[in-house]
């Protein structure tokens, strides 16, 4: 069985939207995209790769894959993260995309989003990592499939943008198992799902 890992960036008040460019998400007039930017350093790169384990397939929603799909292929190279991404499995969890997928490797998880993941997370032996992919992440939480929440929290506060546990999540408990903080000032807090959570 596979382990469900979400890897976030977050503000001081929860924000996950755009945290990468400007352009990345500007539903609902969002207009701070690229706010992480500032403290994303090699010792953040460091931190996250730390907890990520050798053998991983990537698990996301439409939005994100499209996205990474956009960006990470055409990169200069050489680049390490387009090597791992374009060679990783990428199951891609959407209701409006068909295949075949464009990407190589990927895979196209149809039906309910939460059982389709079900059904992965019992057949797969890798670790699915999730980045951003709010939406998805809300849907797995309400099924209390996340087992483990990697997250980035920068020191900024926007008041506006969309925050990852306003879905209505039911209550679930993690435990610290691992952090850290950067010279710029983000925490790295890793969160595993606690045995007996039901």
């Amino acid at each position: 069985m596979a382990k469900i890992m979400a890897i976030d960036h977050f503000t001081l008040d929860g924000v996950i939207q755009g945290p990468a460019s400007p352009d990345e998400d500007r539903r609902d007039g969002f207009g701070y995209g690229g706010w992480a930017g500032a403290q994303y350093d090699p010792e953040l790169q460091q931190a996250i790769g730390a907890r990520m384990s050798s053998s991983w397939s990537l698990l996301a929603g439409r939005r994100t894959y499209e996205h990474f799909f956009k960006v990470w292929p055409s990169m200069p190279k050489p680049n390490p993260f387009t090597d791992t991404l374009n060679r990783v499995d990428k199951f891609v969890v959407s209701r409006t995309l068909s295949a075949p997928l464009p990407w190589e490797n990927s895979h196209l998880l149809r039906g309910d989003g939460a059982e389709a993941v079900r059904r992965l997370k019992a057949e797969h032996e890798k670790t699915l990592v999730i980045f951003g992919s709010a939406a998805l992440v809300q849907s797995l939480m309400q099924q209390r499939l996340v087992d483990e929440f990697v997250l980035q929290i920068h020191p900024i506060v926007l008041g506006k943008g969309h925050r990852l546990f306003e879905g209505g999540a039911p209550r679930t408990d993690f435990n610290l198992v691992a952090n850290a903080v950067t010279k710029s000032g983000v925490i790295v807090a890793t969160y595993r799902l606690k045995q007996g959570t039901v």
